[in-house]
């Protein structure tokens, strides 16, 4: 579990960093997925990064992991049910590096509930000593993470009619 937990910690992390780089872009697209004022978009933008900073840390942290699940948990499943609630709708949810927007689609809903239980398993199960496997293990998953990220933004082809 300790690969798993630092590979959740990775996404948090670079989550939060996204969100401070890209303060602007990501506060106007919080505010889309909250479905509130464009000026407060910037401070839930901002919070959620405190919040998945803090959590990225417990993660690491062997006497805090569990708690760091709950709080990832509860920051991924906030963030589905956004998703979920704006379905179908065209904006960009920030869950790129680039900026896209498309529908929000079952895929970016199904993708935060399975971190949401990703971060569940590991708040349940025992702390695991961090070993010289763990980083590569925890990186190799974080690129396949990335990796379907961006097969998921590909637009889906049109049909065409007859």
């Amino acid at each position: 579990m300790a690969a798993l937990a630092l590979f959740l910690a990775l996404v948090l992390a670079l989550s939060a960093g996204h969100k401070l780089i890209e303060r602007d872009r990501l506060g106007v697209a919080a505010a889309r997925l909250a479905g509130v004022d464009g000026a407060i978009g910037p401070v839930l933008s901002l919070t959620a990064a405190a919040i998945e900073g803090a959590a990225a840390l417990a993660l690491v942290l062997p006497g805090l992991q569990p708690l760091g699940g709950v709080i990832a948990a509860l920051v991924w499943s906030a963030y589905g049910l956004a998703l979920w609630r704006r379905k179908g709708m065209s904006l960009d949810c920030g869950c790129t590096f680039a900026a896209r927007e498309k529908p929000v689609d079952g895929v970016a809903v199904a993708r935060a509930a399975a971190l949401a239980g990703l971060a569940l398993a590991v708040a349940a199960a025992p702390s695991d000593p961090i070993s010289i496997e763990t980083p590569f293990a925890a990186l190799a998953l974080l690129a396949l993470y990335l990796a379907l990220g961006e097969l998921a933004a590909i637009p889906a082809p049109q049909k065409r009619k007859a």
